[in-house]
């Protein structure tokens, strides 16, 4: 029975992880206009703080299932929630871009190990046939962070400092660590992998490299001769990476996973797709305060919106993809969920508050559908004992899109007030950008349809658990927290 209770239990606590996560995410893109006057910074730049923290995530997470197998699940994922709850107070006393920058980078360590650590736990205590229904566990809590997210954000500039928005984390996170400390074993593998050091140097100088560049282009200030070679750099650090990981016994990146073709496409589909949606968060408080004039609490409220239709969707996702399977599902939703991203193009200050909220409630529905498919998708055909390896690669791609969501939505804004020859953002200016992303979104379908009928049906079908679960090893032969 104590086995029972501890796995039950564990999806809630990956979810508080994953909330402390999504409510600091989501609370930051309401509040960047009020901290860049505060930092007296132009609003723009502070894209950069968000580019960052996602870049910071994308090149440490390659190293968290080398470092879950070799110090224990629960002894990483309490460690990580620590350093994301030291990177949040550090941000808190930020007085400069750069120090705000450096603080976000330390949470972004933190959350590059919280996040595929707790995942992989899970993954290992629960068979796949049950696999749909844990997701369902984990993500709904964490759907409550953008429920809560922008409207507590617009309350805490509006009517306090922007600085508690980072300092609210610290009770959350001891109390995660509590958590994690009675409830989650220690499991690692039996066999610990050599860290792949020039790996892991090729992929975090190839990801800096192309991100950084990839950002800077969209704000300006530096020359187009230093950017070229930023993403020149990048590119072949991560083309050296690929000829390395074919010659390396144990890549920190496993290529080889993508011979899996559901998890090939969950990784390159989803990518696509994160990149469009990544964008928004970033993009609508912006348009909704600096295009449209809107206040913080008002911004904060109607992107409130996109978050609470998502959060309607997990009560119903389940019995979705059971009725119509992955492939059906996941390429009608890449098609709606393209739709109402480029819709926001068409918003301006004239629009009915009302219209705005209704479709970012709708689009927040299919998006966070689309999600859970691709999320449980690429993990249906992985053997478990290469869980740990598919969880820190299926994390960096969705991160690195993110990141790369949040640069491509800046540089179009960039382009655009060039083309123009303005030096503020107006309401206009936001109709390319979001045309843009809802193309690069759009791009996800035909990778969609190429999935068999079939696929993912082990996590649509009833089975017994799997023998491989049973090899997960709790560090010090606690035998009760062995999983399966």
């Amino acid at each position: 029975m104590a086995t029972v209770g501890k796995i039950s239990i564990i999806p809630l606590i990956v979810a508080c992880a994953l909330f402390m996560e999504t409510l600091d995410s989501t609370i930051i893109a309401t509040a960047l206009p009020t901290i860049a006057r505060s930092l007296d910074e132009d609003p723009l730049k502070l894209n950069l703080a968000i580019t960052c923290y996602l870049l910071s995530i994308s090149i440490f997470i390659p190293l968290s299932g080398w470092m879950a197998d070799r110090f224990g699940a629960r002894t990483v994922f309490r460690a990580a929630i620590g350093v994301f709850m030291i990177g949040s107070i550090a941000c808190g006393f930020s007085n400069t871009l750069w120090e705000f920058v450096i603080a976000r980078m330390l949470q972004g360590a933190g959350g590059a190990m919280m996040s595929p650590v707790g995942r992989f736990v899970m993954l290992r205590s629960i068979p796949k046939s049950d696999l749909m229904r844990a997701m369902i566990i984990v993500t709904t809590p964490a759907m409550l962070g953008p429920v809560f997210g922008p409207p507590l954000g617009g309350f805490i500039v509006t009517y306090f400092s922007w600085r508690w928005i980072f300092f609210i984390n610290v009770p959350m996170a001891l109390i995660g660590m509590i958590l994690v400390t009675m409830f989650v074993p220690n499991m690692r593998e039996k066999e610990i992998r050599p860290l792949d050091l020039p790996g892991f140097l090729l992929t975090g100088i190839g990801l800096c490299g192309l991100v950084f560049g990839f950002e800077i282009a969209g704000r300006g200030g530096l020359s187009v001769a230093t950017i070229t070679t930023m993403i020149t750099v990048g590119a072949a650090c991560l083309c050296a990476y690929v000829w390395h990981a074919k010659r390396t016994a144990f890549p920190v990146i496993d290529l080889n996973l993508l011979k899996i073709p559901t998890f090939r496409i969950g990784v390159t589909g989803g990518t696509l797709t994160r990149m469009g949606i990544g964008a928004l968060p970033f993009l609508l408080p912006l348009m909704l305060q600096l295009g449209f004039g809107y206040s913080p609490i008002v911004s904060g409220l109607l992107t409130f919106a996109s978050a609470a239709g998502a959060l309607v969707m997990r009560f119903t996702a389940t019995w979705i993809i059971k009725k119509y399977g992955y492939r059906k599902t996941l390429v009608f939703n890449a098609l709606a969920t393209s739709l109402l991203l480029a819709v926001n193009a068409i918003w301006r200050p004239s629009t009915p508050v009302m219209i705005i909220f209704g479709v970012l409630l709708i689009g927040g529905f299919f998006r966070s559908l689309q999600f859970s498919a691709v999320n449980t998708l690429g993990y249906s055909d992985v053997p478990a004992d290469q869980m740990s390896r598919a969880t820190p690669f299926a994390s960096m791609a969705q991160q690195l899109a993110m990141s790369l969501g949040v640069g491509t939505g800046a540089l179009i804004l960039h382009g655009t007030l060039l083309w123009r020859g303005g030096t503020e953002l107006g309401p206009n200016d936001f109709t390319v950008a979001f045309l843009g992303v809802g193309l690069i979104s759009l791009c996800a379908v035909p990778i969609f349809m190429a999935l068999s009928p079939t696929a993912g049906q082990s996590m649509l079908q009833e089975r017994p658990v799997p023998k491989q679960l049973t090899d997960a090893v709790p560090v010090g032969g606690d035998q009760e927290n062995r999983q399966g």
